[in-house]
């Protein structure tokens, strides 16, 4: 099947207007943070004002609380903060579709699915990990403040795929065309943008609880608590595995098949490999030995490390079996 070529360089103008969208929702959410610590100081209650007829001895020549109360009150206007934030929310829902729709064009555009490149895995990849974030804001929309961090590796993860790592539409490399590159490669965009998501929630974790233990006052103060970022990050890790073990199980027999070999020690399935015993053991801890907060996100946040290590640096400096799936 020949590649359309034009239908692929929409694709790319799709790629980056969903780029420019999540750059303003991220900074429409930056806004409502700012004004949320402008306004932290003057959210104390103000106490209720007695009764002007109470002040005056109880004559009854001013209004009392009955007639106060029974007077109909103006619907209250939503902070400019929150205004602030639900624009944001709209603009990211608009760039996930425009992300979305640049997947489809591009792989229709070149007759595959459309993740065959690092280009089109990272584009893939980042919008799993939006849409894991509104999947998790429709469930919690009071989790909203975590936007401006959830799109920030993704905005810095599709720019590096819009730059440094771009690739024309074209047809796979042979040793690609193979029906597991939609069953294992699906699996591992969709574990790895979940796992994108859970990092970035316990990497917040620890710098909310941080603060906490230091008793200062900063901008953590206006992240979600400390122990909802911890189960955010446990459930959204809880999530991915059971997929990135899948992932892992599918590599393995496709490389079977491939290569006559399910396992060769290859940099990117070792690598692979260690980031599955990382998770495995984050989920282990928590589950038999009570393992919470502080220890857990750090394991949590090694887990990501080694997960954006498989992905830039065994790709594109590393030689390897999976070479093919660098740049170009």
């Amino acid at each position: 099947m020949g590649v359309d070529a034009p239908l692929g360089d929409f694709g790319d103008v799709l790629y980056y207007s969903a780029l420019a969208i999540y750059i303003l929702a991220m900074l429409l959410h930056a806004m409502e943070h700012g004004l949320l610590r402008r306004a932290a100081p003057e959210e104390i209650e103000a106490p209720v004002p007695a009764a002007v007829g109470a002040s005056s001895g109880g004559t009854g020549t001013g209004p009392t609380t009955t007639d106060v109360t029974d007077r109909p009150e103006a619907p209250a206007r939503r902070p400019l903060s929150e205004r602030f934030g639900r624009m944001g929310v709209s603009l990211t829902v608009l760039g996930f579709a425009l992300h979305l729709a640049m997947l489809v064009v591009r792989g229709v555009a070149a007759g595959r699915p459309p993740w065959g490149n690092m280009y089109e895995f990272t584009a893939a990849v980042c919008l799993v990990g939006v849409g894991a974030w509104l999947v998790v804001l429709f469930r919690r929309p009071e989790l909203r403040r975590l936007g401006v961090f959830v799109l920030l590796p993704v905005i810095l993860l599709m720019f590096l795929g819009g730059t440094v790592l771009y690739t024309q539409t074209a047809p796979v490399v042979p040793a690609l065309r193979s029906y597991w590159l939609v069953i294992h490669v699906s699996a591992a965009v969709i574990s790895s943008g979940i796992l994108l998501f859970a990092g970035v929630a316990s990497v917040l974790y620890l710098l909310r609880a941080s603060h906490d233990s230091s008793g200062r006052m900063a901008w953590t103060t206006r992240l979600p608590a400390a122990h909802v970022l911890d189960r955010v990050a446990y459930r959204a890790t809880a999530v991915a595995f059971p997929i990135w073990t899948f992932a892992v199980i599918c590599g393995a027999i496709w490389a079977e098949a491939a290569w006559g070999r399910y396992w060769g020690w290859d940099p990117k399935e070792t690598t692979a490999f260690i980031a599955w015993v990382v998770y495995a053991g984050y989920l282990h801890a928590r589950s038999t030995a009570g393992w919470r907060g502080r220890k857990a996100a750090v394991v949590n946040v090694v887990g990501l490390a080694v997960m954006v290590f498989n992905l830039f640096f065994v790709n594109l400096v590393v030689t390897g079996l999976h070479s093919y799936a660098g740049v170009g």
